[in-house]
């Protein structure tokens, strides 16, 4: 027996395998608080670096069909991988035969950067403030204040000054923000009047009924429009 994947104790050094895809003819028990079986089937073993094991069949998307979280330890034999946690389950995994064994070393991930965050909404509307109404021209983005930055200062055809809070989702709590920034923006002779806008992919409903009780103005932005791309939005013409 050798074993092939181990998590130390919390605190403690880690000694992990690159990760690892099998391809296998296998069933698979699960001994624990519950027991489980999953007959002999052709499945993809999947070992990550951070010492999981997860049994995945060709369905179920993402979900495996059984899976050990870490930290664990993989104890291989011939045609029979044990896996057991610090909890003393294990997962037996009687293999029949081997298709596929691939090992590699991912190395370090950088994690999700998402799409249409709220930094590149205020990008994106800065450069095209007409977006915001008509003949609106940027002041500063990132306007500096006592208790944050606004993320957008304008000024539209009036050459009042506009405060615009931008958000993917806009929420109660983004109207409260705006509405602190508004109150102190127009302590400021040089700018006051001050008025808001509210700018945001959605905005729920309860948003929208406060800030056009406090005289907030909701412009709802279409990002892809902004990109220049096709919009995804469903339209009857």
């Amino acid at each position: 027996m050798r074993v092939i994947a181990r998590i130390a104790t919390h605190g403690g050094p880690r000694s992990v395998p690159p990760m690892r895809l099998v391809i296998a003819r296998c069933q698979v028990d699960y001994l624990g608080r519950l027991t489980a079986h999953l007959p002999m089937a052709l499945r993809l073993l999947l070992v990550k670096a951070d010492g999981s094991v997860s049994v995945h069949a060709d369905g179920g998307a993402y979900k495996p069909l059984n899976w050990m979280s870490p930290p664990c330890t993989l104890a291989e034999q011939p045609g029979r991988w044990t896996v057991t946690n610090r909890a003393g389950e294990q997962l037996i995994i009687e293999i029949a035969e081997v298709v596929h064994d691939w090992r590699h070393e991912l190395g370090a991930d950088p994690g999700l950067v998402k799409d249409g965050v709220e930094a590149h909404l205020q990008a994106l509307l800065a450069e095209h403030t007409a977006k915001l109404g008509p003949g609106f021209t940027l002041i500063r983005r990132e306007y500096p204040t006592a208790i944050g930055p606004v993320d957008l200062l304008c000024r539209d055809a009036d050459s009042v000054t506009v405060a615009v809070e931008i958000k993917r989702r806009a929420t109660i709590d983004a109207v409260e923000q705006l509405t602190r920034y508004l109150e102190l923006l127009n302590r400021d002779c040089l700018l006051a009047p001050v008025g808001g806008i509210l700018a945001a992919q959605s905005i729920a409903p309860q948003a929208r009924t406060l800030a056009e009780d406090r005289g907030i103005r909701c412009v709802v932005v279409d990002y892809d429009e902004l990109r220049g791309m096709p919009s995804n939005d469903l339209r009857l013409f």
